[in-house]
């Protein structure tokens, strides 16, 4: 385990030099990797959302191709489609941008709601169905959507909650504060840094890392304080759409990918403590009377304020 966990860190690093004052979001994308999840980064726009994307892609070695969503695009601009070739007579298969090992969905919540739609196939079974042909996509596979919040735009779709279970974190990019700005306007006056990124991965590596996630320990405190948190969603008088059982899995394998990149063979209270918000807070729907009072981020904040955290256990206990 410790020289492919080594290898992440390496990663790790070099990204940070490219996109910078933006660990935590860093480390996020690197655990929905070794997860097996994927990504929604929201922010206003200008925020380094698709350099973060394109970046990530390059240091983990894999194809990238990206799909800038507008209102025009179709589903089979994503997914491929058949076509008639009058030179041979016949119907051949091209393939659309979801052949990739990262996907880049820019602007996803600017495609309509069919569109939008044409992703679940391949981000819950990692196939396409094109007109009637099913095709695995390549693996390790990794779908980095990005938005900007619905209510700086017109014309954009807000995504349905189905589509939003399907992501793994929802992460906001926010501003950098003021040191981390500048040090970005001094990196970059001269150099462009993405320009000497190099690839620290290979699939060989990822994979046998996303299989080693598998088999991080949870104690049985530590399963019962995800569940207990995830079951206070479903009971609290201000949310009408909790956390689904699909949501609790993909918990439970974020805690242990991100245990796993921080050097560990078994998760901790404090995992499930740090990724808690990112998995909750987009799969949480507010009753009309909560969503005057509070944000969705108040109430899970509420919600890992009221629960009691289990002693700090180790491997085992």
């Amino acid at each position: 385990m410790g020289e492919n966990v080594h290898t992440i860190k390496q990663a790790k690093a070099e990204l940070e030099r490219v996109i910078l004052g933006k660990p935590q979001e860093i480390e996020l994308l690197f655990t929905a990797l070794l997860a097996k999840g994927h990504v929604l980064l929201e922010s206003v726009p200008g925020s380094g959302k698709t350099k973060l994307a394109k970046s990530f892609a390059k240091v983990t070695g894999g194809t990238f191709k990206r799909v800038q969503f507008t209102p025009d695009v179709l589903p089979s601009d994503v997914t491929g489609i058949q076509f008639f070739n009058p030179k041979t007579q016949e119907f051949e298969l091209r393939v659309g941008p979801v052949m990739t090992n990262v996907l880049l969905a820019d602007e996803i919540n600017r495609a309509t709601p069919k569109t939008q739609s044409s992703l679940l196939e391949v981000m819950e079974e990692y196939q396409t169905t094109i007109d009637g042909e099913t095709l695995p996509v390549e693996l390790p596979f990794l779908v980095i959507a990005t938005q900007n919040p619905v209510e700086s735009n017109q014309g954009t779709f807000p995504l349905p909650e189905a589509q939003l279970d399907r992501f793994l974190f929802k992460v906001d990019m926010g501003y950098p504060v003021y040191d981390e700005e500048k040090n970005i306007l001094a990196t970059y006056r001269v150099d462009e840094p993405m320009d000497q990124l190099t690839s620290k991965l290979t699939h060989d590596t990822i994979m046998k890392l996303q299989e080693q996630v598998k088999h991080v320990t949870l104690a049985e405190p530590v399963v019962d304080y995800l569940l207990t948190l995830v079951r206070a969603t479903r009971d609290h008088l201000d949310i009408d759409l909790g956390v689904s059982t699909r949501g609790a899995l993909a918990f439970m394998r974020a805690c242990q990918a991100s245990a796993l990149i921080k050097g560990r063979t078994y998760v901790t209270p404090q995992d499930v403590k740090f990724i808690a918000p990112y998995v909750m807070e987009h799969r949480i729907v507010l009753s009309m009377d909560g969503s005057i009072r509070k944000t969705v981020e108040e109430v899970v904040r509420e919600i890992l304020e009221k629960t009691e955290v289990p002693v700090e256990v180790g491997e085992g206990r």
